[in-house]
C-alpha cells in the first residue's frame, strides 16, 4: 500500500495483471475479489465486500417509469450517487441518472418563429423559453425552489440496458458486455478510457472519470459488486447497472426505493406476474428512441 489517494497506485501487482473478468475461471474471480476487498478495506478504513453473484437463471431485469408521476425532485439521482459510490464534490460530480426538465405546450404554426436564440423558432425545442411542446432536448441542470414547476414536465433517463447495446459493439477491448440477466456491465480493470462507448450511446448514459473520483471514506458504501458499485479509478467509464449489488439479492434499485411518488418500478420481464410485466401488458408504454432498434429494457408508461 502506498497510502496514496490514487487508486491505481494502491493496486497490487496481481491486480494489474489479472485477466478479463468475463473470461476468468471461478477461482481466479474469487482471488480477484479478495484482492479488491483487501485493498478497499485498507483505503476506506472499513470492511468492504466485493460480491460476485452471477446472473440468476430465468431472470431478465426490466424497469418501468411512469412519466406522469415524476415531479423532478431528483431524489433518485442523489440516492444513486450514495448507493453506487459515485464521485462527488465541486471538482467532479458524477450522476448516472439525469432528469430532464421540459416545457409543456403545443406545437403550432403560430409559434414557428418563437424560441431561443431569437429567430430560430421551435427547432430549439426545450430551450424555446415559451411553451413549444415536450421534447427530449430539455434542461439538464435545474435548481428550482420547489417541484414540480408550473408548465414543466420531467423525463428521467439513465442506462437503458439495451438488448442490442451500441456501446458493447464499439468497445475495442470488450470490457463492456451484457449480462445474461440483462444489465450491461463494465470490467473497470480492463477499460482503456477510449470513450468510444460514450460516443455510441444514444441515451447519454455513460460517464467518464476525468480525475481521481472523490469518494469520502465515511460515505463509501461498503456493500459492492465487482461489476457494479465498487470504487472506480481515473480514466475509466462508468454507468447504471440496475444496482446489480442489490437486485441480484432480491432487492429494488436504490432509485426505486427512494422515489416519493412511486413512479419507478422494477422486476423480472420473464415473470408474467411481475410488476413490470403487468405494466407492459396493461399500460400505455413506449421506449426511448425506439427507431434505433437498441431494444431498451427501460420502459416509460402513463396511466
Amino acid at each position: 500500500m502506498t497510502m496514496s489517494d490514487d487508486a491505481r497506485a494502491n493496486m497490487e501487482w496481481a491486480e494489474w495483471f489479472q485477466g478479463n473478468y468475463r473470461l476468468m475461471t471461478d477461482e481466479e474471480k474469487a482471488l480477484a475479489r479478495a484482492r479488491l476487498e483487501r485493498r478497499y478495506s485498507r483505503e476506506y478504513g472499513k470492511a468492504v465486500s466485493v460480491d460476485g453473484t452471477p446472473a440468476q437463471e430465468g431472470v431478465l431485469m426490466g424497469y418501468a417509469l411512469n412519466i406522469k408521476k415524476c415531479i423532478g425532485c431528483r431524489r433518485c439521482a442523489k440516492a444513486c450517487v450514495e448507493e453506487n459510490n459515485q464521485s462527488r464534490g465541486k471538482d467532479q460530480e458524477i450522476e448516472w441518472i439525469r432528469v430532464l426538465k421540459m416545457e409543456k405546450g403545443e406545437f403550432s404554426q403560430e409559434k414557428m418563429n418563437q424560441g431561443y436564440p431569437e429567430g430560430l423558432g421551435i427547432q430549439v425545442g426545450g430551450n424555446a423559453y415559451s411553451p413549444a411542446g415536450v421534447v427530449l432536448e430539455g434542461e439538464h441542470y435545474y435548481q428550482p425552489e420547489a417541484v414540480p414547476e408550473k408548465d414543466s414536465a420531467y423525463m428521467p433517463i439513465a442506462c437503458m440496458q439495451c438488448e442490442k447495446p451500441p456501446c458493447v459493439k464499439v468497445c475495442p477491448v470488450r470490457t463492456t458486455y451484457r449480462e445474461a440477466d440483462g444489465p450491461v456491465v463494465i470490467d473497470y480493470n480492463w477499460c482503456i478510457g477510449c470513450r468510444m462507448c460514450m460516443s455510441a450511446c444514444p441515451y447519454w448514459a455513460r460517464r467518464f472519470n476525468w480525475s481521481d473520483p472523490k469518494l469520502p471514506k465515511e460515505a463509501m458504501n461498503p456493500v459492492t459488486h465487482y461489476l457494479g458499485n465498487r470504487p472506480r479509478m481515473k480514466g475509466v467509464v462508468e454507468k447504471c447497472t440496475f444496482c446489480i449489488q442489490r437486485t441480484r439479492k432480491g432487492r429494488y434499485p436504490a432509485c426505486v426505493e427512494v422515489c416519493p411518488t412511486g413512479a419507478r418500478k422494477f422486476g423480472n420481464l420473464l415473470d408474467p406476474n411481475s410488476e413490470v410485466s403487468r405494466i407492459i401488458a396493461r399500460k400505455n408504454v413506449f421506449r426511448l428512441k425506439a427507431e434505433l432498434n437498441t431494444f431498451p429494457k427501460f420502459f416509460y408508461f402513463m396511466d
